[in-house]
């Protein structure tokens, strides 16, 4: 994308006229915009604001030094080093060219009092501290110290510069907004995903553990009558049963049912016409959730319907596992006599 920059010339001016139209021209023929105030003398706040806004909108500032210090402001400072000293505040890369013998130019380009000589030499020593710095003793070297000066600062400390409105949809501008939609994304995705993970974590006080008991209740029909069931089983237990199912999401009226077979398998209650409390089985998917080893999501199933899912959170996961893996048993021995279980004594 062709970018052009827009530069602003400071210096005094009725001493460096012809080396201010100098350096403009080349400005142009590098394809930077220049700017600046020397038609518009600094008297008054108003004026100065309009400067400080010209500064502003600039990618670069060239300084150019003679041997006249300048119109001084309220400040007890020229307007030139008042625009200078803006612009460094302001964090504008600085190209200063300030002449080598300022004690050779003639009167008309010299300042006549101590007191100005003095300003002007205390601010070519702060113009020359920390930055690119060139010394030119004729105005005909000015062209070329602003080409060499200015392109290098370009390279090395590249701007935002300014590109036409009809360039504004090329190649390069739509590769960097669809870059930036990407990265709005992703961190779209990555707050959402702390949003989850806030919402998931719970602060029960005394809540209960994985080897508390609790009392599960239901009852079936045994061809005469409704007989109720209870079973103590602890939070571990339950956990053991359905949590291999919830790997994937799994139908929360699938998990009633798991649960509710393992535990009238476990007391050979009659799995026939049986039917688990369903505000029982609502505590459970609260307290698994408080103890951060489910999260329930509600989604649309294979047939349509919008149905609530259980599966494993990461803690939960690894709960199963350390549950449901087999641990290895004491080592066998072989013999002449034959195969004895190392740890196992005759007797047993």
């Amino acid at each position: 994308m062709d970018k052009r920059y827009q530069v602003f010339v400071s210096s005094t001016y009725t001493d460096l006229k012809e080396e201010r139209q100098s350096v403009t021209q080349t400005l142009m023929e590098m394809d930077c915009i220049p700017a600046g105030m020397e038609l518009f003398p600094a008297t008054d706040e108003e004026q100065w604001a309009f400067i400080k806004s010209i500064i502003d909108d600039c990618d670069y500032y060239l300084l150019i030094i003679g041997g006249r210090y300048g119109t001084i402001s309220s400040e007890g400072v020229s307007y030139t080093e008042k625009e200078y000293d803006y612009a460094v505040e302001k964090g504008i890369k600085v190209v200063a060219l300030i002449h080598g013998s300022p004690g050779k130019l003639s009167l008309e380009k010299s300042e006549s009092s101590e007191e100005s000589r003095e300003k002007l030499e205390d601010f070519r020593s702060k113009a020359s501290t920390g930055r690119l710095v060139k010394f030119w003793q004729n105005g005909s070297e000015l062209p070329g110290l602003v080409a060499l000066s200015l392109s290098k600062t370009i390279r090395l400390f590249p701007a935002v510069g300014w590109v036409r409105a009809s360039e504004g949809s090329s190649e390069e501008l739509l590769k960097e907004i669809n870059q930036l939609r990407k990265e709005n994304d992703s961190l779209k995705s990555q707050l959402s995903s702390v949003k989850v993970l806030q919402e998931t974590v719970y602060s029960v006080p005394d809540l209960a553990g994985l080897d508390d008991f609790f009392e599960l209740s239901g009852s079936y029909f045994n061809g005469v009558r409704t007989i109720g069931w209870v079973a103590s089983v602890t939070w571990k237990e339950i956990f053991y049963y359905v949590s291999p199912y919830l790997i994937k999401a799994y139908p929360q009226d699938s998990v009633k049912n798991v649960l509710r077979v393992a535990i009238c398998d476990r007391d050979n209650i009659s799995t026939r016409l049986n039917e688990l409390n369903d505000q029982v089985f609502q505590t459970v998917a609260i307290q698994l959730q408080a103890l951060g080893l489910i999260k329930v999501t509600v989604s649309k199933s294979t047939s349509g319907k919008i149905l609530p899912f259980w599966t494993l959170t990461t803690e939960g996961e690894k709960i199963m596992v350390e549950l449901r893996a087999i641990k290895k048993t004491a080592p066998l021995s072989i013999h002449k006599e034959g195969i004895e279980r190392v740890g196992v004594s005759e007797t047993e």
